[in-house]
């Protein structure tokens, strides 16, 4: 099931969006908004993992012997 959101931009966004739809580069503004979004939260799941990767060089991971552990 899809939602509607409507967001306003100032011109110089909405004339980038434009173009790159106009181009071919994606099917359509939502798709835009769609891989951009996918994108951020590709970003944010690298950034979390970095995060982990440092407590546990630090020591101060958490070993988990299953998935209850992560509660």
């Amino acid at each position: 099931m899809r939602n509607i959101m409507t967001i306003s931009l100032p011109l110089p966004l909405t004339t980038v969006v434009e173009k790159e739809v106009k181009r071919g580069n994606y099917a359509s503004k939502s798709e835009f908004f769609r891989y951009l979004l996918r994108q951020w939260m590709e970003g944010k799941l690298g950034h979390e993992l970095d995060q982990s990767r440092k407590e546990i060089q630090q020591g101060k991971g958490k070993l988990l012997k299953s998935l209850t552990d992560l509660r």
